[in-house]
Order: C-alpha cells, then structure tokens, then sequence
C-alpha cells in the first residue's frame, strides 16, 4: 500500500437537514468486521425510531473487505454512494453509518444519492484526515537559544513536531523517513552550526495531517 488514510478522531459525528429530513453521519475508525458491526449496532439502537441506518465500511490496507447495506433505502441510493466516498477519499479501516429521519418530502432516486453521499463527504471534510505512514522517531537535542529556529525551519520543510520536552536542554520528536535521514542531518547540522545532536529511534507509526 503506497498510503494509508484514516479520520483524525477515532470517531466522529456530523448532521444535516436536507428538504426537513435529518441526515446523521456516525463515521469511527475499526480494525475488524466485528468492531464494525458493533458499531453499526450500536447507532442502529440509538436511532432504533429513525427509518433508517445506511451503513457503509472498507477493512484492510488494500480495501481487501468492502460491506455496504441501503436499509430500506431504494437499491444502489444509499450504501454503495457512502462506499464510494470512502474509497474516493483513500480512506482505510473506517465504518460509517447515516442515519435518516424522514422528514415527510420524498427526493427521489438522485437526491437520495447525493445526500447519502454528501453527507459522509462534508462529515469526513468536517472530521479531518491523517496520513498514518511509518517513520524513525528523530530526537533533536538543542540549547534553548536555537529552539525557535529550527521549530521555525521544521514548519517551513514541512516536519511535523510530534513533542517537545524540556529540562537541561531542548529536545524536539520529529518523525523523518529512513533515506530521508542524512540529507536531514546535514541540513540541521549546518543550521545550527553543529550545536546539535540526534538519536534516532526505532520505527513506528505516525499519523500526519493531511492537508
């Protein structure tokens, strides 16, 4: 998989009216088909009185499980559109659910569509997204006189500062990707003037805001 895609927040809620119809997105990360049916479950009894709870999820770091159900909703309305704006957004291991409470006018075959899939596009675009990618965890040891600089010069290279600790010294959790090292060594090194150290740690996963 060349990238991995989730929502910001393990789980999130998002809401529009749509022609007086409630259209309630419940979107959350999962890890397996059990946890998504759990969650579906769970919104499908918290909203037992609405007409319906479309459900839409992808499992697997290829989108090797796909599952989608329109409830009630007319065939190909409801689900497969939600589907289809998970896959657009290359989003990996997520459950969405949309709940409808009708609202007493109908709107057709293509309102449907785009309200379902509207829905899930404005909730996913209102929760954020992250990058998970696989990265060595970069210590940078400084003096407390360069720690604007290079939190300065990490922004403008786009390095994300994941922490920041303090005591006799500065030390700034960067996560840089292997073959990225040397060139990024080099680059602070002549920075600093050579008042800095590095300790790079093992792999591990970072998640990356995705602009």
């Amino acid at each position: 998989m060349v990238n991995y895609i989730t929502i910001a927040p393990n789980n999130f809620f998002w809401e529009q009216t749509i022609k007086k119809s409630r259209f309630i997105l419940n979107i959350a990360r999962i890890t397996s088909e059990e946890e998504a049916r759990l969650f579906i479950d769970q919104i499908s009894k918290a909203h037992s009185k609405a007409n319906h709870n479309v459900f839409a999820y992808t499992l697997g770091d290829n989108d090797q499980i796909k599952r989608y159900s329109d409830n009630g909703e007319p065939s190909g309305t409801a689900g497969i559109p939600m589907l289809e704006v998970l896959q657009k957004n290359d989003l990996h291991d997520v459950v969405a659910v949309v709940t409808r409470y009708f609202g007493g006018i109908k709107l057709g075959a293509g309102g449907l569509i785009r309200a379902y899939a509207g829905t899930v596009a404005d909730g996913v675009k209102a929760a954020g997204l992250v990058s998970r990618l696989t990265r060595l965890k970069i210590t940078i040891t400084i003096d407390y006189k360069n720690s604007d600089l290079i939190a300065y010069w990490l922004t403008k290279h786009d390095y994300q500062i994941i922490d920041t600790q303090y005591d006799t010294a500065v030390h700034i959790i960067v996560p840089v990707s292997s073959n990225a090292i040397p060139k990024f060594q080099v680059a602070l090194t002549d920075l600093l003037a050579g008042q800095a150290t590095f300790d790079i740690g093992e792999k591990t996963f970072f998640e990356i805001p995705v602009k």
